[in-house]
């Protein structure tokens, strides 16, 4: 007989909670699944909602009110008996009008989250937590199927290729991971040391239009240095799908759990899921990169070249036609104070 999956496992604990009548108050029974945290599979009453509850052994556990909040879950401390008083609970529960199987999901994968860190360090384990929860909001904020657009889709792909580059060139993986800030919505897509990195993708095979968002996004005048980064890829059966390549550069991770856990974590800010890789069918071989410096002369709109009244600005620019003058990723670290 095959074993329980985590979901089966979860749902089967909840359903055995469902018929209970209770005052006000959690419903809760043990669930194993590993890792460094005690767990449980709860129902909060009356409105009987699902919920898993994390224990922690030390007291680092924030307020409620500074508990990050989404659409269709609430985190909140629980004070139940279980496992005696010197346990800290915190629980993640349904909302009455949130979707049961995405909530379903969301608990096996903090489990997964927290099961691929190792014990002894309750602060970083609380941290983690609430770093994926954060991410989750970001999830369901999209308000999409869970499947990145074809453009989004070659985006991530760039900024992921040029993430392995730091990996290959000897950055450490924690500060490459730290650094990589596109999915968290900043103004660039990586921050190293003193200044930061922009990541441009494109498929198209002549020309390389670069989608600017912003008067601020490459003005160096906010930071320094600045390099933007343009990354061609082509479309070929010799290529990898982004699921292989998250794959792979998951693998490269799996001696340090943190960066692991960071990385995808990252992922989910992203918009990506592993529930949907499936969907993700196409195969790109990266043709070529170039890193160029933001500085004087560079081809671009900021808020000090126009006029006072133009508050916000979108632009296009061709990296093909900016004259050679690629930096290299090496030097570029150094002038960054990373290498």
């Amino acid at each position: 007989m095959a074993l329980p999956t985590e979901r089966e496992e979860l749902l089967v604990a909840w359903r055995a909670l469902a018929g209970q009548i209770a005052d006000e108050g959690w419903r809760t029974i043990p669930v194993a699944f590993g890792g460094p945290c005690r767990l449980r599979a709860g129902r909060h009453f009356p409105g009987n909602e699902e919920a898993l509850l994390i224990g922690f052994a030390s007291g680092n556990v924030p307020p409620t009110d500074q508990l990050p909040q989404g659409r269709g879950f609430l985190v909140s401390r629980a004070d139940i008996e279980a496992e005696g008083p010197s346990c800290w609970w915190i629980a993640l529960r349904r909302q009455s009008a949130g979707s049961l199987d995405l909530f379903a999901m969301m608990a096996v994968d903090i489990v997964a989250t927290l099961a691929d860190l190792s014990s002894g360090n309750d602060g970083r384990t609380v941290q983690m937590f609430l770093s994926r929860i954060r991410a989750w909001q970001d999830f369901m904020r999209r308000g999409t199927d869970g499947v990145l657009s074809p453009e989004v889709e070659v985006g991530l792909f760039g900024e992921l290729e040029f993430l392995r580059q730091l990996f290959a060139v000897g950055l450490p993986a924690a500060i490459s991971i730290e650094a990589w800030r596109g999915p968290l919505d900043e103004l660039q897509d990586f921050r190293l040391g003193t200044g930061a990195i922009e990541v441009k993708s494109t498929l198209s095979p002549r020309g390389f239009p670069a989608a600017i968002g912003s008067l601020d996004q490459l003005d160096d005048s906010l930071v320094q240095p600045l390099y933007l980064v343009g990354v061609r890829l082509a479309l070929g059966a010799q290529g990898v799908t982004l699921p292989e390549l998250i794959s792979a550069m998951r693998d490269s991770l799996t001696d340090n759990p943190p960066a692991l856990a960071g990385f995808n974590t990252r992922l989910l800010h992203a918009g990506y899921f592993d529930e949907f890789a499936e969907r993700y069918v196409r195969r790109f071989a990266c043709a070529g990169s170039r890193m160029l410096p933001v500085c004087d002369g560079f081809p671009r709109i900021t808020r000090g070249s126009v006029a006072i009244a133009i508050r916000e600005a979108r632009y296009v620019i061709d990296f093909d036609l900016i004259p050679d003058g690629d930096v290299g990723l090496l030097d570029s670290l150094n002038k960054l104070g990373v290498a």
